[in-house]
């Protein structure tokens, strides 16, 4: 069977084998503060259908390879892949119920009975060819492409292209909101955090997730190193995945959110698209059209972390085509980084790599007066410390279990409000640091 007959013919096994998978869920994240009052804005309003279906159905991409274990209900599994898949999932929110009572109970404090999450049908729609792509050699002895792989690429990054424009045809905002996750996640874990999410931003964008393959199960100490290992090797798909969405037709914007070690496989992967830009004297912020960075708990050393925001500005050989030594522009928005000194995770983090200091337990007092100048003077980031009540246990998921912190990244994402403005009232600690209210903090 020629090569292209056979990836074919893998792709449509994927999307019977994958055809569903329920498993055992989880609760929907608590709500946050913003919805909690009769007088808080919408959550979102119903869709109109006599039946609206409440399920949430996500985009997603991977360079997992597909689950092998007979026992395993998960479509991939913590091995890596040579290629990267994409395709939908199906998040529930069980027990079924219909749009208004949705409503009332995600804004519900107290929920009866409690919301949760399944994973439900997941249908592989595409995958690329196995790298390293195919090379030949022509007549001349120049090295060249090999045709058919080239072709089989234009096709599935069509599909892709096409599957995000029929999407964002079907939501008011046109945009794609991309999901990355951190260390002992697996493709269910990384599905139901991107679903609550998309869920309480009022499901008015593209919801999708990059799953990579993070270790789940086993030693921990050997299941870091090797996920520490697997980020690295996840950038190049992940830059990938980011360029061929921001180059989909209609895409207006792009939100990119990163939680834990997935920060450090993002702040590369985005590093290295703004070098290709700026290479090509192109500006990044056209052709990526990345509205808003968040970092979420950054399991990155804080030195490793400022190479890699702010090498490229050090460095006017690189920069060589913009008049008058102006800097090219990454983010049509901010750069937002939330950090907590109680974030247990991290500290274990932090021993295992011997770092003085990772960026996710970082007080604001303790950036520097001439660091928080610099960053001052770029206009463009928010370092955020919270210090409250720890509401998971680890202290690590406070973006989705403490509804304040919850509430202010919304209000960030879905309605564009700086720090400061109406609804997010943090208090501002330094030129481009805040925190939460000790008080708020402590209830929350």
């Amino acid at each position: 069977m020629p090569r292209s007959s056979r990836a074919t013919a893998a792709v449509l096994l994927a999307v019977v084998l994958l055809g569903g998978c329920a498993t055992s869920g989880r609760p929907l994240m608590p709500t946050p503060t913003l919805y909690q009052t009769p007088d808080g804005p919408a959550l979102f309003e119903p869709s109109g259908q006599a039946h609206p279906n409440t399920d949430l159905d996500l985009l997603y991409l991977t360079d997992r390879a597909p689950e092998t274990a007979p026992e395993s209900p998960l479509p991939y599994g913590q091995e890596r892949a040579r290629n990267i898949r994409f395709g939908r999932a199906q998040v529930r929110l069980m027990p079924p119920m219909d749009w208004e009572t949705l409503r009332a109970r995600s804004r519900s404090v107290k929920r009866a009975p409690e919301i949760t999450l399944e994973l439900g049908a997941v249908q592989e729609l595409g995958a690329f060819p196995e790298e390293p792509y195919r090379l030949g050699r022509d007549a001349q002895g120049k090295i060249l492409r090999d045709r058919e792989e080239l072709a089989q690429h234009a096709a599935s990054k069509s599909r892709l292209q096409g599957e995000v424009q029929r999407r964002l045809a079907g939501v008011p905002k046109k945009e794609v909101l991309l999901y990355i996750h951190g260390f002992n996640e697996t493709f269910e874990t990384a599905a139901f955090t991107t679903a609550e999410l998309c869920h309480f931003l009022g499901r008015e964008q593209v919801c999708a997730f990059f799953t990579w393959p993070a270790s789940s199960s086993g030693n921990f100490l050997i299941s870091y190193t090797t996920t520490t290992e697997s980020a690295d090797y996840a950038v190049e798909h992940l830059k990938k995945s980011i360029r061929m969405i921001a180059a989909t037709p209609g895409l207006e914007r792009l939100q990119i959110l990163a939680h834990s070690r997935g920060t450090a496989l993002t702040l590369k992967a985005v590093r290295e698209l703004a070098l290709e830009a700026i290479a090509a004297g192109k500006e990044p912020v056209d052709l990526y059209h990345i509205e808003n960075l968040v970092l979420l708990s950054p399991d990155i050393d804080v030195d490793i972390a400022g190479q890699q925001l702010t090498g490229f500005l050090s460095d006017p050989d690189l920069v060589t085509v913009w008049p008058e030594a102006r800097l090219p522009r990454v983010l049509k928005g901010r750069l937002t980084i939330y950090a907590s000194p109680e974030d247990r995770a991290l500290r274990v983090s932090r021993w295992l790599f011997r770092s003085r200091n990772r960026v996710g337990q970082v007080r604001p007092e303790d950036i520097p007066d001439k660091t928080q100048r610099y960053f001052a003077i770029l206009d463009r980031a928010d370092f955020i410390g919270y210090e409250g009540r720890r509401t998971d246990f680890f202290g690590h998921s406070y973006f989705t279990s403490n509804p304040m912190v919850s509430s202010d990244l919304i209000q960030l994402i879905r309605y564009g409000k700086r720090l400061g403005e109406p609804g997010r009232e943090l208090v501002k600690t330094g030129l481009v640091t805040w925190e939460f209210p000790v008080e708020a903090a402590m209830q929350n």
